[in-house]
């Protein structure tokens, strides 16, 4: 049985090998971002089961990967570094969303916006409390507000991942509520 220091480990694990470096282990990831959850096993050099899989997907707060319905397939939710097409409909979004970053990120966002930098897309929460958490990994938080009424009558798309994240090609300044959520 594993601690939850080592299940952390194995997670970041499959975050790496289904988001970013499928090759690393020798898989490969079809057009959605799925991968045959066998193969994974066999290639990851004993670091993991399906029982511990199985765990880890269902055990994750974040629900970063969803298994396929005939409990074959894995992939990753969002977050993808390398070329996929998760086939998420675009749909209209909240009257308002929230990004959490860290307090040292600001000034760079006030002049370039929010980019989605080597992932598909920027990721954007529905709640202040969730974007006050993604904020606080790298430092201290602050939870911008995104105007997506405007941003989505402007004409920009919005997609809305298994796990309920909210994602968008890029976020400019002139929609982002620098003030009103600065997280304490």
């Amino acid at each position: 049985m594993l601690n939850n220091k080592e299940k952390g480990n194995r997670s970041r694990f499959l975050s790496l090998v289904l988001r970013h470096r499928p090759e690393s282990i020798g898989i490969t990831l079809d057009a959605q971002g799925w991968t045959d959850i066998k193969t994974l096993i066999d290639r990851s050099s004993g670091r993991l089961n399906r029982d511990l899989v199985t765990e880890i997907v269902r055990a994750c707060d974040k629900q970063r990967f969803a298994i396929s319905d005939d409990g074959l397939r894995i992939r990753a939710n969002q977050g993808h570094s390398v070329p996929v097409d998760l086939g998420l409909p675009a749909r209209v979004p909240p009257a308002q969303l929230f990004h959490g970053t860290a307090d040292k990120h600001i000034g760079n966002i006030r002049h370039q916006g929010l980019r989605s930098r080597k992932r598909h897309h920027v990721h954007l929460s529905g709640d202040v409390e969730t974007a006050k958490r993604v904020g606080g990994r790298h430092g201290t938080p602050h939870v911008l507000g995104i105007d997506a009424t405007r941003m989505h009558a402007d004409g920009l798309e919005f997609f809305l991942s298994e796990n309920g994240v909210w994602l968008t090609e890029a976020v400019k300044p002139e929609y982002i509520d620098f003030d009103t959520f600065a997280a304490t």
